[in-house]
């Protein structure tokens, strides 16, 4: 199956495939559709069948004999949503006469995909065309959006009358046209070029819609009368006068069987003489009696809110029965579209993404919507009831005794280090001991204190800072040592915990990347003094946006973190310091408790990831990072590999349709932010940030996809 978008030298392919569908309509051929084009962004599809998924794509391979549906539909770049169809009554996929319910349910899957894919849409709103319409009748559409886990949005109620089994129009109608007749009224087909009839009548809709349903036309009258002369066989204007009045009146668009009622007008007279009975009693028994439907027009007011019953009440009096048009919500972020049609779809084709944030987000539905709506309505965004759950929760988890939620995770270090100076009179530019091959954001957060960072080289072998080093750059104005659990994996605690406590030093542990892991069966954020920790959505326990928290056994601690996060201030107004606003929102704290749950199942998939890698690579330009002493000890935030050739083989798998990422392609001390250091040399942090490449790893990689991966590492080859 071959998507295309819809050009204009496709006009007439499209047009022909319309006028032989299921269900197309005049409404969905071109020349009315590109009337509106000016407003919006056509990204209509022409879905092919017959060519090879192997041939490489050419366009004049596809011939009209292989088109299987075609589907109208407008983009919104701003919301990234597809709908089909803005400008039309309604659209929908667009399908010949033979086909087969699995077969629409294949065509909708590669639409929704693409719309994803090709073009990052978040959300399809689809609007099928009612069934009934169809000279075909079936619902094939409607069961392929139920397997996309598509949400009834909106829905709007129309009344129909078959024209083919009509009923018995009601005796008060048949009444009110005599009287309509009676009283001097009579029928006037307007033409086109009737500009001033026209005109008429539109000021008579408005009057009638702005006093009875507070509302005005969709369409302005310049816009009606260019539609008319546009399209003449399918736009036309039926009219009841009295003397040289037009009392009453109506717009119809014919379609191949079906004419819609569009506007409805009647003025005071014409409903006192019963002027639309008339009307509409000539339009059933005489004007449209061979064709399927005589569509009146949807009964709702206030964009569908609400049903206006005595409308609903006329119409059932010529012989109508309800209509439903429905607008359905398609989110292309569920992952449920890829296994749609009952089988996972093949991916081999299709790129494996670094971190798949969609999907992983994904896992949490409905649960996740649920409480992000939950606390939006209950109107409470800060300093909340949801932040106590989740540091109660959290510091649970951890182990530790406190939890203090904070904007994101370089706050979170920055405010320990203030808070010990407050406590312990530290003094700016006193000094603290980091990795030299750490996330600037660590160096940073020492720098945000006004203390000085001093960079301590990792070890080669699994990346962490290096506690035989240490105590080297231990001075009397030394005051802690931040180690960072750089990639998921646990630095050695005891060994440097020793250090501080024979130095009078305090440690600080950076638990970015390592939500959940273990050392000696303590959980990190319980190591040592305190600890800062990020969630970024990037994170193995990752926020829908900013986010991070400070963990300590030490209360006072707590307090004056906590004080000093808010403004430095723990009574409103009332500032105890010079403090900061370093605050987690509600949402982001309810969003951090559903994840919380899951986030050991998900480290123990990120390790059976690692296994993989670490068993199948086998590719002797690549170095693998050194297993753990025991696998708590790494949670695998990221799959490090270092290659003499890393650029060459990060775009090698790039050409595989596999992203990777840098971790970190500049070592801080060459940043421009820290010029100061730029002569310095740091051997073993240049090397690892010269060859270090990330391999995607996350919760929900299938193994097919991680195969995919050692296959195309294990093929890499170059000249050393």
């Amino acid at each position: 199956m071959t998507i295309i978008p819809y050009s204009i030298n496709r006009k007439e392919t499209w047009d022909a495939f319309v006028e032989n569908s299921k269900n197309g309509t005049f409404l969905l051929q071109r020349n009315f559709m590109d009337y509106h084009s000016d407003r919006f962004f056509d990204c209509s599809l022409l879905i092919y069948d017959g060519v090879s998924p192997d041939d490489e794509y050419k366009e004049n391979r596809l011939t009209t004999k292989d088109l299987v549906a075609v589907f109208p539909a407008n983009y919104d770049e701003h919301k990234k949503c597809v709908y089909s169809h803005q400008g039309l009554t309604y659209g929908g996929l667009i399908v010949l006469p033979e086909v087969t319910q699995m077969e629409v349910l294949a065509i909708m899957q590669e639409v929704l995909c693409y719309y994803r894919d090709y073009m990052q849409a978040i959300k399809v709103y689809y609007k099928p065309i009612p069934y009934i319409y169809s000279p075909y009748p079936s619902d094939e559409d409607l069961y392929a959006l139920f397997r996309a886990g598509a949400q009834l949005v909106r829905r709007l109620v129309s009344t129909a009358i078959n024209q083919r089994s009509t009923l018995k129009m009601r005796t008060l109608r048949m009444r009110q046209a005599k009287k309509a007749v009676d009283h001097g009224c009579y029928l006037d087909r307007v033409s086109e070029s009737d500009e001033e009839s026209l005109q008429e009548f539109w000021i008579l809709l408005e009057d009638v819609l702005l006093q009875h349903h507070n509302s005005k036309p969709v369409h302005s009258y310049q816009e009606i009368l260019l539609l008319m002369r546009l399209f003449p066989r399918n736009i036309k204007l039926y009219v009841v006068r009295r003397g040289d009045r037009i009392v009453a009146g109506t717009v119809i668009f014919e379609s191949r069987q079906v004419a819609h009622v569009q506007y409805i007008a009647s003025g005071d007279e014409g409903r006192e003489f019963g002027a639309l009975d008339l009307l509409f009693k000539h339009l059933i028994n005489e004007r449209y009696k061979q064709m399927e439907y005589l569509d009146m027009g949807t009964s709702n007011e206030n964009d569908g809110r609400f049903l206006n019953e005595g409308l609903i009440f006329q119409k059932e009096g010529f012989g109508g029965r309800a209509v439903c048009y429905d607008t359905y919500e398609v989110d292309l972020r569920n992952s449920i579209i890829d296994s749609m049609t009952g089988n996972v779809r093949n991916t081999q084709s299709q790129t494996i993404k670094y971190l798949d944030l969609k999907q992983i987000n994904e896992k949490f539905e409905p649960e996740l919507s649920s409480e992000i709506t939950r606390v939006v309505r209950s109107g409470w965004y800060l300093l909340g009831k949801e932040n106590e759950r989740f540091a109660r929760h959290f510091s649970e988890y951890c182990g530790a005794k406190y939890c203090v939620p904070v904007g994101n995770g370089l706050e979170a270090l920055s405010l320990i280090l203030l808070a010990y100076k407050e406590m312990l009179g530290w003094q700016n530019d006193d000094e603290v001991i980091v990795p030299s091959n750490t996330y600037i954001a660590t160096i940073l957060a020492v720098t945000y204190a006004g203390m000085k960072p001093v960079l301590c080289e990792p070890r080669l072998r699994d990346y962490l800072i290096d506690p035989s080093l240490i105590e080297s750059l231990i001075t009397d104005r030394t005051r802690a040592i931040l180690p960072v659990h750089l990639y998921g994996r646990v630095c050695d605690m005891d060994a440097i915990n020793a250090i501080a406590r024979q130095h009078g030093l305090k440690v600080v542990e950076d638990v970015a990347q390592a939500h959940g892991v273990r050392y000696k069966g303590k959980v990190a954020g319980n190591l040592c003094d305190a600890a800062g920790i990020s969630f970024y959505p990037g994170k193995n326990l990752g926020a829908l946006g900013d986010a991070g928290c400070v963990t300590t056994n030490d209360g006072e601690l707590a307090r004056i973190v906590r004080t000093m996060a808010n403004y430095g201030s723990a009574e409103k107004y009332v500032n105890e310091y010079k403090g900061h606003n370093s605050r987690m929102d509600e949402i982001q704290a309810a969003v951090l408790c559903v994840k919380l749950l899951q986030l050991d199942n998900d480290n123990e998939r990120r390790r059976e990831i690692a296994l993989m890698y670490d068993n199948g690579i086998v590719n002797p330009l690549i170095t693998k990072p050194l297993a753990a002493k025991s696998p708590e000890e790494n949670v695998y935030h990221v799959y490090p590999v270092r290659c003499p050739k890393r650029d060459e083989l990060a775009a090698y798998l790039k050409q595989m349709d596999i992203q990777t990422v840098v971790h970190y392609p500049i070592p801080p001390h060459k940043q421009k932010a820290y010029k100061e250091w730029n002569k310095e040399k740091y051997r073993i942090s240049e090397r690892i940030h010269k060859e270090i490449l990330s391999l995607p790893i996350s919760p929900v990689m299938t193994n097919e996809q991680v195969q995919r991966v050692i296959d195309a590492v294990n093929t890499f080859t170059t000249e050393i």
